[in-house]
């Protein structure tokens, strides 16, 4: 594998991607560890769930205050930092002494994961331009080596249950935690020996805890975290009380962010750079779409169907099989047509999925079924692959990492409004009119990704980074 292949060092590439494939690893591979774990300390299946929400509000939180990390300290070092974190919390979570401790470990184990693909785009970024101290954009994003990223994260997701399943049959619950840390200790060593120093910290006399932004970090914590646990709340019972709180928080953090030289969360930028804004907004209801199927489909295959669970998986499996196999296929596109002509070709297809929602019925046959899902898949090689590369584009060049952690939130925000959904809906009618009821508010989403994919563009690649110490304008 040559570096033309990729668009950057081959070695450079395998080393991001054994970093940003543990968290969608560690977050699909405790599915299967929680019935193990929940008699092992005696807590309830509510309780036990805590270790798969405690894992994403962390990484929701923590990816774009990673990423900032990023952006101010380099990507070498956080990713160093981030992996050796990992290991760390990985090697204690056996001798965890009660269940709340693992949720911490769980939580430890998120904020180490969140700096891996914040790093990785700006240390491709930096690599694709032949210069690793440059924070423009480059010419036209390296699609081969982002469509690569891609792939590895969707196989560890898909592959994390099966991968967690035989280490719990074979070694216990705590081979989940332990399995990390061979990686994490080969990816350091690789980390050390291959990465760049990409040094992005803006430099002059302003201090640390100014250039940090803490104010803004824990309004945006606060403000985030109360969002997703209303979210949560929903299927159960809203906490309204929590929605004026959040909404309060939310007016604070504008006010702040937009009053500081260095904000963490750069509210000017997003207004001003639309691009970047429907890349994010794009991402969310994509993720809100995708998760309602992945999620949904086998509750309703299994409940309303009475498929066993051996054969809703085999269902279920050309969803992902079909977005691994057409990544390479989008990453051509991309490279021929941008990453806009490959947004509008697979929301239209995925809008086409989600009108055909509504012909499942107690008595479709196998073969529509598995038609469906493989439909579905598509949009999961070319909005992924897509959206990455617009970002790439739209993002200024000394914002990578935050803009890069900001895509992963809202990749938990779409995850999570999909559970709530389904939970609301499904919740009072898990039958076939209740899928097509879910269908159609994924068809009011798809139409919305069509539209912005159609109406606006990523900022153009050759536009300078702004300077690092002011806000962009």
């Amino acid at each position: 594998m040559s570096e033309d292949r990729w668009g950057v060092p081959t070695r450079l590439l395998a080393t991001v991607v054994l970093g940003t494939l543990l968290n969608p690893l560690n977050s699909s591979m405790i599915a299967v560890a929680l019935v193990p774990l929940q008699h092992e300390f005696d807590v309830g299946v509510a309780t036990a769930t805590w270790l798969v929400s405690g894992f994403y509000l962390a990484a929701a939180v923590g990816q774009p205050l990673m990423g900032r990390f990023v952006d101010l300290f380099g990507a070498r070092r956080l990713f160093v930092g981030g992996l050796t974190l990992v290991c760390v919390s990985c090697v204690l979570a056996p001798f965890a002494p009660g269940f709340w401790w693992l949720v911490g470990v769980r939580v430890l184990l998120a904020a180490g994961t969140s700096t891996a693909f914040p790093a990785a785009l700006v240390l491709i970024r930096a690599a694709a331009m032949g210069n690793p101290d440059s924070t423009t954009a480059g010419p036209r994003p390296p699609a081969a080596a982002l469509a690569f990223l891609s792939i590895a994260a969707s196989t560890s997701a898909a592959l994390g249950p099966v991968l967690g399943g035989f280490l719990v049959a074979f070694a216990g619950w705590e081979a989940v935690f332990l399995v990390n840390v061979p990686l994490t200790l080969v990816g350091i060593v690789l980390a050390l020996r291959v990465l760049p120093q990409v040094p992005t910290r803006p430099s002059g006399d302003t201090s640390l805890l100014a250039t940090v932004d803490l104010p803004g970090i824990l309004l945006f914590s606060g403000t985030l975290t109360g969002l997703l646990v209303f979210v949560l709340s929903i299927e159960g019972g809203a906490l309204w009380w929590l929605a004026v709180v959040v909404a309060g928080l939310a007016v604070l953090l504008v006010l702040r962010e937009r009053s500081t030289v260095t904000p963490f969360l750069d509210i000017r930028g997003l207004v001003a750079n639309r691009g970047l804004s429907a890349v994010l907004g794009q991402q969310g209801g994509f993720n809100l779409v995708f998760y309602c199927v992945f999620f949904g489909l086998p509750l309703w295959l299994g409940s309303v169907r009475g498929f066993g669970a051996d054969t809703v998986g085999l269902l279920v499996l050309p969803i992902a099989a079909m977005g691994v196999l057409m990544t390479p296929v989008a990453a051509r596109l991309v490279r021929q047509r941008g990453s806009r002509a490959t947004l509008v070709f697979g929301s239209l297809v995925l809008l086409l999925a989600t009108v055909l929602v509504q012909v499942l019925s107690d008595a479709t046959p196998i073969v529509v079924l598995v038609a469906v899902a493989l439909l579905f898949g598509i949009p999961g090689g070319f909005n992924n692959l897509g959206l990455q590369s617009a970002l790439y584009e739209a993002s200024p060049g000394d914002r990578m990492g935050s803009s890069g952690g900001l895509f992963q939130t809202f990749r938990y925000l779409g995850a999570i409004s999909a559970t709530s959904v389904l939970g609301v809906v499904f919740e009072h009618d898990l039958s076939s009119a209740g899928l097509h009821r879910i269908g159609w508010i994924m068809t009011g989403v798809a139409v919305a990704l069509v539209l912005l994919a159609l109406l606006l563009r990523p900022r153009p690649t050759s536009t300078p980074a702004p300077p690092p110490t002011a806000p962009v304008p």
